[in-house]
Order: structure tokens, then C-alpha cells, then sequence
């Protein structure tokens, strides 16, 4: 519910504070008194368009502030969490607007973009005026009413997610049809890049390993000569062999030791130096045993090398990249080898989207059917008392394509006079008429109001005496269920509130200011004796006045 509204410098409000309370709030006051200022100042924090001319002349800049008790509104917390924008139980919305026209919406401190903002309002309020806020006019307004109504909202949830996953199955098989003949085309590209490839057979790290055998083959005969050096150097040289000269070594530092016991540890590094070179010599040995010039075998390599060369330039790849090429269009290949059946699975799947899609859209269509007509009967009844008899409503349920919204289009018909035939709402309605429809539909559907506050603008237009009383009590009625603001002219509707803001605006040579304040029980008996007398105010107007607040109030 909304909890406060702080507006600044706005139109011809100077400073503004109002705390609304739980049930119905009814505000009145003079004709141009600015009463219209709450409905502007609330449509501006839910995303209205910003104008220039909202600004208070003489000031930089308008501000709107409205914030919400969203305990009960579970959207709405849902909305502000997959957002991050959350803060506990409470929603802050705030609008600035500039003197040139440049505006900036936040939501809980952060800005947003103004269409966020909009999307939000539509879980916090729902405004019902004679003009541009009316959402009863729009097709989707009255489709999530019946669905509302009639307890279908599980359905509608169900109805969409089938749809987005049947449309979601059918484009990945559109897609995988469309791509059909250019698979074969793909097929004979694979097979022909294929048979070369698979004919060559390059096994996986098999380049290095060439390269390095190229390397060693190609270098043969400096590699023997200089291994047949160091060995010869190491152990088997005529003379002057490393293995000799720690052989020597090892037998002065064993007498050495012998007379000072901390040369042994030298003598071990000696010896360990001679094991080392003995073992080296022989690993020497072992390698020249393997290695000799073999040109038939260097030959080989080279091709090899080449034709690997040659058929990564062809695939336009580096060499050291073709095995893994040849991996990859062989998985490729095989996938193509079972696209019929891969098209069989894809197709299974958009089938089974539409038989579920079906399913739930018909059992959507079978509530909507069976809750229309009653939706239609009861506000029907409640248009006769508020002086409509003659009002007829029908709501019409024309099928139509497939949707995420269901199989038919829902309307509301109406007609306000006897003998005119039923058409859509939007077109024949007048203000006042779309006013009182909109209060029926709301009264039925309290039961089920997920918006947790309601706004209406002069709803009892065009009525008064015993037709107004009863407007009045199904706005007080409505307030059990929801918190309810509406601006009335009327007596009897200002009676029943639970609350009563009364708009006053004060005018100098040099200034008009509008202000508006919460009545006393005092006041507020003087207010409904000026709704009902007019500019004198009587003794008989005054005791008027405080018969119907207390005979409104003890119900």
C-alpha cells in the first residue's frame, strides 16, 4: 500500500506530505481547487511523461516521491529482487523533473530507466480516471481481469511457459530445416577434405616428433663425431681420460682421508663424480649404437614433413593445428551422417511443445468460458444500482492465432443505453460510464486484487442522491480488500470514507499555492455540509452533514 507521497515544486504545490492510510481515502475540494494534482503527481512517479510545465514557477526543479508497503505484494518484491534493487519490505519511487524539461527516475535510491519504473507501478497502484490512466481500456487489462476473476492465473503462467517452449522447439527445427540442403552440399565438402586426410593418417603429436627427428637425422654425422669425442674423453681415451684422472684423484684423497677423517666427504663427491662419468660414457655408448646416417630414412621425414605442410596450407590451418582439424571434421561428418535422425529428434520435440502448449491452452480457454459470463451478470448488477439500468455487458471471448496469451482474444462489450448494440468498451463508454464499469469490476474482483492500491477520479460522476450513497459504499466495501484514494463531489461518497483530504488552493497577487489536509472529525462535518449546501452553510446543512458521517461511519 502506499504509505507516503512527498511532492515539491510541483504545478502549484509548494511542499506537499501526505501519509494515506488503510481503506478508502476520499479527497474533495473546490472545482480547480487541484484536486487532479495527486492523480498527476502519482501518474509522474509511475512513469508518465515529464513536462516542463509541471515545474512551480521560479523553481529549478519538481520532485514526486512515492513510497510503498510491498509486505503483501509478492510481484512486486520478485520484480525488485531479480533486479537487485530489493530493500526489505519497502518500495521508494522518485521522479525529478527539470525546468527544461529532463527528467530522472529512481527506484529505492537507484536510478532507472522511466519504462522500469512503469513496469514496477503496475504491481503497486492502478489508477482509474476518465482519461489517459484508465487500463480498463486496454485489451490486456481486461484479459488478466477474467483471468483474475475466474482464479486462472496458474493457467495463464502454465499457457505462457508452454508457449515460449514450444516456440523456442520449433525454431531449432525450422532452423535445422532450413539448414537441410546445405548439409549435403557440407556432406560432400567433408568426404572429399576427408579422404586425403584420413589417407595421410597424421597421428597426434606425430609432427614434433618428425621435426625432431628431422632435426637429429639431418645433423647425423656432426653428432657422431661429437659424441665419439666426449666418450673418448670420458673413458676411452689412450691416455689422460676423465675417468683416470678421478681414479687418481680418488686414490690421493683415500690416503689423505685416512690421516684427516673430514676429507671423506670430499673423497665421496670424487667418487660420486667418477660413478657419474662411467654411467654418462655408457649412456654415450647406447646412444652411438642407435645412431648412424640413414638418408632413405631422413628422406622419408622430409616428405612427410612436407606433405603435412602441404595439406595444412590447403585446409588453412598451421601444421600444428591438422590433427586436431582432422579430429574436429571427422566428429563433423559423423553428426552428418545422422542429421535425418537429429531432424526426427528436433521435430519429436516441437510436436510435443505444441501438444502441451494445446493442452493448457484449452484448459485456460475452458475457465475463462465458464467465469465469463458470470464476471459479465455481476457487474451488470452492480451498473443497475449505480444508476446504469439499462447498461448491458458482454465479455467476449473471439478465438484467435495461437498466442503466449492463450486461443482467443478477450473484450469487454458494453452498451449504456437499451436498444445499442454491444461494442468494445473503449469506443463507446464516456467517462463516467468507464468509471462506474471499472468500479464494479473492481468490487467483484476484490477478492483476488493482487494490486494493492486502487485510485479512482471522480467515479460518482453524473450521479448523486441515492446513487451516489451506493457508489460510495462500494468504494468502502472495495477498501476492506485494498487501500482505496478517490476524488468525489459528491456528499454521500465523502461520507462513507474512512479518511477525507480536503484540497485547498490560496491565491495572492503574486502566488497560487494548493494545499491539502487530513480532516478532524470537526472539519470533516464541515466539508460534507459544503458538498451539500454550497457557499451558505446552514445549521440545517451542518446537522445534514453530521447525521450522514455518523450513519456512514457506525456501518
Amino acid at each position: 500500500m502506499l504509505t507516503h507521497l512527498s511532492v515539491r515544486h510541483f504545478a502549484t504545490v509548494d511542499a506537499l506530505e501526505l501519509e494515506p492510510g488503510k481503506g478508502l481515502t476520499v479527497i474533495s475540494g473546490e472545482t480547480g481547487a487541484g484536486k487532479s494534482i495527486i492523480m498527476d503527481a502519482l501518474g509522474l512517479t509511475l512513469g508518465e511523461r515529464a513536462d516542463a510545465n509541471a515545474v512551480r514557477a521560479g523553481c529549478e526543479r519538481a520532485e514526486v516521491q512515492a513510497t510503498f508497503d510491498i509486505r503483501d505484494c509478492a510481484e512486486a518484491r520478485q520484480w525488485l529482487a531479480d533486479r537487485e534493487l530489493d530493500a526489505d519490505d519497502e518500495c521508494i519511487l522518485r521522479r525529478t523533473v527539470r525546468n527544461d524539461g529532463r527528467s530522472r527516475a529512481y527506484v529505492n535510491g537507484s536510478p532507472v530507466p522511466v519504462a522500469d519504473v512503469r513496469a514496477l507501478g503496475d504491481f503497486l497502484i492502478n489508477i482509474h480516471s476518465q482519461h489517459e490512466h484508465q487500463s480498463l481500456l486496454k485489451k490486456d487489462t481486461q484479459r488478466s481481469l477474467l483471468d483474475s476473476y475466474a482464479g486462472a492465473g496458474a493457467n495463464a503462467d502454465t499457457v505462457r511457459q508452454h508457449w515460449r517452449q514450444w516456440q523456442k522447439a520449433q525454431r531449432a527445427h525450422s532452423d535445422a530445416l532450413a539448414k537441410a540442403n546445405e548439409q549435403g552440399e557440407r556432406q560432400d565438402l567433408l568426404r572429399f577434405q576427408l579422404e586425403e586426410l584420413d589417407a595421410f593418417a597424421l597421428a597426434e603429436n606425430e609432427l614434433s616428433e618428425l621435426e625432431t627427428e628431422q632435426k637429429r637425422l639431418g645433423n647425423a654425422d656432426a653428432l657422431i663425431r661429437l659424441c665419439q669425442q666426449s666418450l673418448a674423453s670420458l673413458y676411452e681415451g689412450d691416455e689422460g681420460t676423465v675417468n683416470d684422472m678421478l681414479g687418481q684423484c680418488s686414490h690421493w684423497l683415500s690416503d689423505a682421508a685416512a690421516e684427516d677423517s673430514t676429507l671423506a666427504s670430499v673423497l665421496n663427491s670424487v667418487e660420486s663424480a667418477r660413478i657419474q662419468a662411467e654411467s654418462a660414457a655408457d649412456d654415450l655408448r647406447h646412444y652411438l649404437d642407435k645412431l648412424e646416417a640413414d638418408p632413405e630414412r631422413l628422406a622419408f621425414v622430409e616428405e612427410r614433413l612436407s606433405q603435412a605442410w602441404t595439406l595444412a596450407r590447403k585446409h588453412r590451418v598451421r601444421p600444428d593445428e591438422l590433427y586436431a582439424h582432422h579430429q574436429r571434421l571427422s566428429e563433423e561428418a559423423g553428426t552428418l551422417e545422422h542429421y535425418d535422425e537429429h531432424l526426427t529428434e528436433l521435430e519429436t520435440t516441437a510436436r510435443k511443445g505444441q501438444d502441451d502448449y494445446e493442452k493448457s491452452a484449452r484448459a485456460l480457454s475452458d475457465r475463462r468460458r465458464k467465469h465469463a459470463a458470470k464476471l459479465a451478470t455481476g457487474v451488470i448488477k452492480h451498473l443497475k444500482t449505480l444508476g446504469m439500468p439499462g447498461a448491458r455487458l458482454d465479455i467476449a471471448l473471439q478465438p484467435c492465432q495461437p498466442s503466449a496469451d492463450g486461443n482467443e482474444q478477450v473484450e469487454f462489450l458494453f452498451t449504456a443505453n437499451p436498444g445499442q448494440p454491444l461494442k468494445a468498451l473503449a469506443k463507446v463508454a464516456s467517462g463516467g460510464e468507464l468509471s462506474r464499469v471499472s468500479l464494479a469490476i473492481q468490487v467483484i474482483c476484490a477478492q483476488t486484487l493482487t494490486v494493492p492500491c486502487l485510485v479512482f477520479d471522480e467515479v460518482d460522476v453524473g450521479v448523486g442522491g441515492g446513487v451516489a450513497e451506493i457508489v460510495g459504499r462500494l468504494l468502502r466495501q472495495l477498501g476492506e480488500h485494498a487501500q482505496v484514494l478517490c476524488i468525489t463531489h459528491q456528499p454521500q461518497v465523502a461520507a462513507l470514507g474512512h479518511h477525507h483530504w480536503h484540497v485547498l488552493k490560496q491565491q495572492s497577487k503574486t502566488s497560487t499555492h494548493t494545499q491539502i489536509l487530513s480532516l478532524d472529525s470537526g472539519s470533516r462535518v464541515q466539508e460534507v455540509a459544503r458538498m451539500l449546501g454550497g457557499i451558505e452553510i446552514t445549521s440545517s446543512t451542518l446537522n445534514h452533514a453530521q447525521e450522514m458521517l455518523e450513519k456512514s461511519q457506525a456501518e
